[in-house]
């Protein structure tokens, strides 16, 4: 038996129930906005910090995968996008791949995003971007949580042998 992977598998699961109540604080934070007009600014403020957050979530998920399973986390100073990318990589007798390329497709503009996130002040925000990013992000969401409740059962089998 592999407890730490049964333990992982249960962090995954909780930190997507987190996570999907961050997707919806960003859909009421857009359609909010597009409702009051007058405080836009603020409502989509509010629905970068929910796309920022549902990233960094799943970047946690992806950091606790590469230390329990992999045994290698990115430290380079691009580990941002090479653990996503190490995501989708088939590791022979250590693991499948976690993510499709396409949900690492998805994923890379929310990592873009992120880094705007951190490094631009809020009212240079692009609102036409965040409604973009938020519109999508209900679908993108649904798929890459597939693929990680996917892994989850992998890694419940896995640890039960």
């Amino acid at each position: 038996m592999i407890e730490s992977y049964i333990v992982l598998a249960g962090r995954i699961r909780k930190e997507l129930d987190n996570l999907e109540r961050l997707v919806s604080r960003a859909n009421r934070a857009i359609n909010t906005a597009q409702k009051n007009p007058q405080d836009m600014d603020l409502f989509i403020d509010s629905a970068s910090l929910n796309l920022h957050d549902v990233y960094s979530g799943f970047e946690r998920i992806f950091k606790q995968i590469a230390a329990t399973v992999d045994g290698n986390v990115p430290s380079s100073p691009e580990w941002h996008r090479e653990l996503l990318e190490q995501m989708g990589l088939d590791l022979p007798k250590i693991r499948p791949p976690v993510l499709t390329s396409d949900s690492i497709k998805l994923l890379d503009e929310y990592l873009r995003f992120r880094h705007v996130v951190r490094n631009v002040y809020t009212f240079s925000f692009d609102p036409e971007r965040i409604g973009r990013l938020v519109k999508g992000l209900e679908s993108a969401f649904d798929q890459i949580r597939q693929e990680l409740l996917a892994f989850a059962s992998f890694l419940e089998k896995v640890g039960m042998e």
